[in-house]
């Protein structure tokens, strides 16, 4: 893997960069939809590539290693293969999922013992599990393992679980390094900076994860109920002191305030499942504010989902075609929408990177924030 910052925004830290990776060039900032499952729900991959213009997907390694399960991956050729999306891929360690099941799960030095959410089975996690099963499902970009705090979180164990996730990082790196990849191409690792909200706790985690030399590197632990203001101020923090010459990738992330925020900090790379959740919900994202499509105000509204927007399926429907598809619970509806908002975060995306490249970014990103935040 190789990334090249090509631009950087005189009036913050925003940068446009290049990630090469073996199946193919991402430009970065980029947004990843979330393909949890091996899939982005209600999306073809023909309209991932085509409709959405994604450069890169994601999937996760904990609901993967429950369903299909490893024997169905490998038998498949890997993840690329079960579902012919051809283009990079980056997988999540299940570090977060483990973390969202307080309830039937125990994190010891070991790893994480848990009950599968499906059936009841038991499971144990390790770095060096974790490792093996991301080489089975071959994505290009994998996570190590790492412990996710609630918000808020008691410094003590703040403390206690970023110094668990980085000796589980020295584990992650030496089975990475003891193993091979499955199917033929080269994968990357990317460790995680932790430390909760806690300025001096993020700077000694992001001090450690730098010293790793990783091709990239991940700041997780954020976008976890904490106000806006704290997750930049910790994003901030971290920026300043991860390599300026690798990708930064911020975990989970977010509204697209978000994003132009936190790519006026440095981030190059995110996900977030608000894209398609939202729209499965009547939610659209657009380039003049937030539509509720389940409102009344749009039943007779014939103009288009979005008059400014570039996906095919903005110009093609109306506003009170999919307040009928909403109000009358059909699939379609659901479908479209997710298109909608992920080709919008798409559009955010390389906008942005337009800007920097034009080095009016900071300018750009004043006039969009209000934008993006109004409701219709």
């Amino acid at each position: 893997m190789q990334f090249d910052v090509v631009a950087r925004d005189s009036g913050s830290s925003a940068r446009a960069g290049s990630l090469q990776t073996a199946h193919g060039q991402v430009p970065t900032p980029i947004f990843m939809p979330v393909g949890t499952l091996g899939t982005v729900k209600g999306v073809h991959p023909h309209e991932l590539k085509e409709d959405i213009r994604a450069h890169i997907v994601l999937g996760n390694t904990y609901h993967l290693y429950l369903r299909p399960g490893m024997e169905v991956m490998q038998q498949a050729g890997g993840l690329h293969a079960f579902t012919t999306w051809d283009g990079p891929m980056l997988t999540d360690s299940g570090g977060f999922q483990v973390h969202s099941l307080q309830a039937i799960r125990k994190i010891t030095e070991e790893g994480v013992k848990f009950q599968s959410h499906i059936d009841g089975s038991r499971h144990l996690f390790t770095p060096e599990s974790v490792m093996d099963v991301q080489r089975q499902i071959g994505a290009d970009i994998v996570m190590a393992f790492d412990e996710c705090t609630d918000y808020p979180c008691e410094k003590s164990y703040a403390r206690e679980a970023m110094q668990r996730t980085h000796r589980w990082l020295d584990r992650c790196i030496q089975r990475w390094e003891q193993t091979d990849p499955l199917y033929g191409y080269a994968q990357a690792l990317f460790p995680i900076v932790q430390g909760s909200t806690y300025s001096d706790l993020r700077q000694e985690s992001a001090e450690f994860i730098a010293s790793k030399n990783a091709w990239g590197n991940a700041i997780g632990g954020l976008s976890v109920g904490e106000p806006a203001e704290e997750m930049y101020a910790m994003a901030d923090e971290v920026c300043r002191i991860l390599p300026t010459d690798k990708p930064r990738y911020l975990m989970g992330v977010g509204t697209p305030a978000n994003i132009l925020e936190n790519i006026a900090l440095g981030v190059d790379m995110f996900d977030c499942v608000m894209p398609t959740r939202n729209a499965r919900n009547g939610q659209l994202f657009t380039q003049n504010g937030i539509i509720n499509l389940r409102n009344a105000k749009w039943r007779d509204d014939f103009s288009p989902l979005d008059p400014d927007g570039d996906a095919s399926v903005d110009q093609r429907y109306s506003k009170a075609y999919l307040h009928h598809l909403f109000k009358a619970d059909e699939a379609l509806g659901k479908q479209i929408a997710s298109i909608h908002n992920l080709r919008f975060y798409l559009w955010l995306v390389e906008s942005a990177r337009e800007h920097i490249l034009a080095g009016d970014f900071s300018t750009w990103k004043a006039h969009m924030l209000p934008r993006v935040q109004n409701r219709l």
